[in-house]
């Protein structure tokens, strides 16, 4: 399969899950859902192992295949179960789907790459791996703050030198601050329009 059959195929894909995403949204939405948290967790079911299990393989999915938007899981994650454990498992899915999509990188190389994430973000990034020491702390920092476009990024870093385990452990040391930052962010900035519009 080339690169253009490739990216058109996971452009579908994407395109499927977002709208999947928006229906599930609406029909959440018209159950009343968001505005009572138990009606929320009752979508994951009662049970207290099934449903983390289930969660965290969607957050897994969700970064090797973008079909759900990371945000809405992440913050779904934290409104299901709670800060502290809503933090765990998008910790742990969000990590295991990083270092899954780094593997991926390493092993299939740039074609693959370049089916999962556009020419202008592989451009822009390309001239980190330049420098393989710089690399790694810009990388590092990009992982640590919420703002940079981490699964291309993770992708990317398969492309360079890096050992899996040092790549591992910047994922396990910086994926906390933006996972929390990013769940905050999107579970107040949600509460605050909803106060807004209503």
């Amino acid at each position: 399969m080339n690169v253009a059959v490739s990216r058109k195929l996971m452009n579908i894909i994407s395109i499927i899950g977002i709208g999947f995403s928006v229906a599930i949204t609406i029909y959440f939405i018209n159950l009343g859902v968001f505005k009572d948290i138990n009606a929320l967790k009752g979508l994951v079911g009662d049970s207290i192992i099934l449903g983390p299990i289930i969660f965290i393989l969607i957050q897994i999915l969700q970064v090797v295949i973008p079909i759900i938007p990371g945000g809405i899981s992440t913050a779904a994650g934290v409104l299901i179960f709670g800060p502290y454990a809503g933090f765990i498992y998008n910790y742990v899915g969000i990590c295991i789907g990083s270092i899954i999509i780094f593997l991926l990188g390493r092993k299939y190389g740039k074609p693959f790459i370049l089916s999962m994430i556009s020419d202008k973000t592989y451009d822009k990034y390309i001239g980190w791996l330049d420098n393989q020491s710089r690399f790694e702390k810009l990388f590092a920092l990009a992982i640590f703050l919420p703002v940079a476009p981490d699964d291309a990024l993770c992708l990317m870093a398969g492309l360079t030198n890096i050992s899996v385990k040092k790549y591992t452990l910047i994922i396990l040391i910086a994926k906390p601050l933006s996972i929390f930052l990013y769940s905050m962010a999107l579970i107040y900035g949600g509460n605050f329009l909803t106060g807004l519009l209503g």
